[in-house]
Order: C-alpha cells, then structure tokens, then sequence
C-alpha cells in the first residue's frame, strides 16, 4: 500500500510554474529520496503534502485518504530552513514542541529525555538553545521531528551541519525509523546519503518528475556493459572485435587499468576469458553507475550513464 500517492500536482507562482502534472507513489515502510537540483519543485511538493500551500491542480492522497487538516498531526516534517526558541533550554523547547504535537507533557518530557540520551546530548537539557553548536541544534531539530512518532517523516537536507561521525548516528536512526514501521521523504543534495539509505527515489527537474522507481530498478536500467579491469601490461590489442577499449591508465609495478565495454552480443563470462588468454588478471568489476552521475546525466540531458 501507498502512504502517500500524488496525481497530477501542478503549482503556478505568476509566470514560474513550481510543479508541472507531477504524480509520485511512495510506498509505505519505504526510505523515499525526492531528488532534484535547486529550484526543481522538491520544497514546493514538501510544503503542499504539509498544506503549508495548496497545490493549484491534483491530488495527495496519505494512506488512501485525500490529504486533509487530520494527517498534520500525522506528520514529522525536518524543513531545511532551521527554526528554534534560541533563548529557550533544550529540554523545555522539546517538552513545548512535544506537547504541541498533543503529547501529554508526562510523555513529552519521557520522550525528550529518552531521545537526548540517545544522541549523546542529555548533558545539555538546561541549557539554552543559542549556546548549542549548529550540529547539537541540528539534533535538537531532529528529535522534535520525529518525537511523536509520526507515520510519515520528512527530511529536507536532514544531514546540514553534521560532522561525519553525527551524520551516521542521525542514518542509524533514520533507518531505525524506517524499520519500525514510519515511511521517510528524504530529500537532499548529498548523492552518497541517497545511495546508502534511500529504497526508492524520484528525480524532479524544471517542475517536472523525470524518473521515478527503485533504486535497484534504476541503477539496472542505466548499466552499460561496461567493466573495470585491472591487469599487468598493457593490453596488446588482441582482443576480439565485439569488446571496446574505452580507456587504460597506468597503476603501479606495470600494473594497468583498463574500461571496456561489452557489446549486446557477448557477456563477462566471454570477456573475461578473452582476457585469462591476453593478459594476467586481478581485478575484474562491473562499472556501475553511481545515483550521482544518473542524477548528472538526467539533469544535463545526457544518455545513460
């Protein structure tokens, strides 16, 4: 089932038009990275699943049911512009938010003190928000996200002033989320996050979806027949007429590195043998494309990766 399904969303600012018939299925349980260069359309979805605006044409449906004033409360929304109670202590600023999520303050101080423990910040319960780094705010940010135990959590940037060791603290938690049953929209920049983390993602650009689907599905439709080869020597042209040498770089001790691409009438298994035969082998894998250079490729206009 689909926690949430857009259809035909269009959002029109005078002549700009934000968001252009966009449909997007998220399914439920799922990490969803909703991907696209500034000023694609991503925050202006975000905003309107939040109904912080309303969409001029289409329709969101959450959990089967068309969005409406009830599913708010059902929502953990991180938003990339930060917003905290500087002059308030954390645990107070926690208690505050939780219980204007309708926790009952027994609860919400239960929570708050669970959380900040978990992330290595409990030391700092009393003290005010504006004596935090941006990295222990950033934290604070994040546990009133996700405090109530919202069914559907929205991250904008949510990795924004982490260092790296914070930054897989904050993933650990994300797919602990996940994996207790809370559907996440993780929209961001950072292609190495996508990669880790994400099970489905969509790519929106100039106002339009462009690509949409699992990441394992995309990644597969962009492969190219394509594998990196490290061997000793250089390769002696002997190669059969249906592999292509598409590049060789010198390594160490007379080592080579070689890309070579397969045409749609061979396989590896053949272009390894035609290599045991030319050369010494050591290294043999497929070249991948990574999410970054579909992402790259999609936005520029380019073919498959």
């Amino acid at each position: 089932m689909e926690a949430l399904k857009a259809s035909s969303i269009t959002k029109r600012y005078a002549e700009h038009t934000a968001l252009d018939n966009v449909d997007l299925t998220i399914p439920k349980g799922s990490i969803y990275g909703l991907l696209g260069p500034n000023g694609a359309g991503k925050t202006t979805f975000i905003r309107i699943v939040n109904q912080i605006i309303n969409a001029d044409e289409g329709q969101v449906w959450i959990n089967g049911e068309l969005l409406n004033a009830r599913h708010i409360s059902m929502i953990g929304y991180l938003p990339e512009e930060r917003g905290l109670y500087k002059k308030m202590k954390v645990g107070e600023q926690l208690v505050y938010l939780g219980q204007l999520r309708n926790l009952p303050r027994r609860e919400a101080i239960k929570r708050s003190r669970e959380w900040c423990q978990k992330l290595d910040i409990y030391e700092w319960w009393n003290k005010k928000v504006e004596d935090l780094s941006k990295g222990m705010a950033q934290k604070i940010q994040f546990i009133s996200t996700v405090l109530n135990r919202p069914e559907l959590i929205i991250l904008d940037e949510p990795f924004s002033g982490f260092d790296p060791v914070n930054a897989n603290l904050i993933k650990d938690e994300i797919l602990e989320l996940r994996d207790n049953g809370s559907t996440i929209i993780f929209s961001t920049h950072r292609m190495e996050s996508v990669e880790e983390l994400c099970d489905h993602i969509a790519l929106i650009n100039k106002s339009k979806k462009i690509l949409e689907g699992t990441k394992k599905e995309i990644k597969n439709s962009y492969r190219s027949n394509t594998y990196t080869v490290e061997h000793k020597g250089i390769l002696n042209g002997s190669l059969a007429s249906h592999y292509e040498v598409l590049e060789q770089s010198s390594l160490e001790d007379d080592f080579h590195q070689s890309v070579i691409r397969i045409s749609t009438d061979s396989g590896p298994n053949d272009l390894l043998r035609n290599l045991i035969s030319t050369t010494e082998v050591h290294s043999f894998v497929e070249k991948v494309p990574s999410i970054n250079d579909i992402f790259i490729a999609k936005v520029e206009g380019g073919n498959h990766a």
